[in-house]
């Protein structure tokens, strides 16, 4: 207790006016109580669900992890913490993606369409990166070679053999599939407005004036948290 207490204490106090950490902070909660829910939740699903509830624990209990030093570090500094934000978008965006396939492999996805998406996902982050803290100068080039992994993702899983397998499981599962999608095609382009907003281009003019800390963060607790629950409403639902 004494060592919890140091660590709470040690940490950087926040200005009650600051929106953005609190953002942080709001978000580190959020993820460590849905990542205790989805890891209590195992128990009581069937057994072919487990591996999916497990990798929604994971998704969010990664993030809760980063957005507790993402929110020391803008206490700290009051900078964007893009570094440790790709750390952990690398981790989770991937297994956001490993998602689809573990809700279809029962209805015959096979591990191709994972590595074809987790390869995408990797892609679109590394470039990314690359646009928004590296060469920055090249923004809009770096940022459109991400887009495509990401239009590509949403085509394999919206139109393509994803979509295929899911019409053919039908049910609970193809609507799972179907609200997944949903938050792949809408959740997801909350981001590319958060890397507008933080690097210059011609959409300065028009996303310049938002907060990209604070729209990354609303993103990443709609699409983990959401992701999690879709899996969630699927394992007890399903027969």
């Amino acid at each position: 207790m004494e060592k919890i207490l140091s660590l709470i204490s040690a940490a950087p106090q926040m200005a009650a006016d600051d929106y953005v950490g609190f953002t942080f902070f709001v978000g580190c909660m959020a993820m460590m109580a849905a990542s205790v829910f989805f890891f209590l939740s195992m128990n009581s699903v069937d057994g072919k669900w487990k591996t999916s509830i497990l990798v929604s624990g994971l998704i969010t209990f990664i993030a809760a992890v980063h957005y507790y030093y993402m929110r020391d570090y803008w206490g700290a500094t009051g900078e964007t913490p893009t570094f440790y934000r790709y750390v952990d978008w690398i981790l989770t965006v991937p297994l956001m993606c490993v998602e689809f396939y573990l809700i279809l492999k029962p209805s015959g996805a096979t591990k191709g369409l994972m590595w074809k998406l987790i390869g995408l996902s990797t892609i679109m982050l590394v470039t990314g990166y690359l646009g928004e803290a590296v060469y920055t100068d090249a923004a809009a080039l770096w940022g459109g070679i991400a887009g495509a992994a990401y239009f590509w993702i949403a085509y394999e899983v919206w139109l393509g053999g994803a979509s295929k397998m899911a019409k053919a499981a039908g049910g609970a599962v193809e609507s799972a599939h179907k609200s997944l999608c949903w938050f792949l095609l809408v959740g997801w382009a909350i981001y590319p407005i958060g890397y507008m907003a933080g690097t210059e281009g011609w959409y300065s003019g028009i996303f310049g004036g938002l907060d990209m800390d604070v729209i990354y963060n609303i993103g990443d607790a709609i699409n983990k948290i959401g992701f999690g629950l879709v899996v969630y409403n699927l394992a007890v639902t399903a027969k």
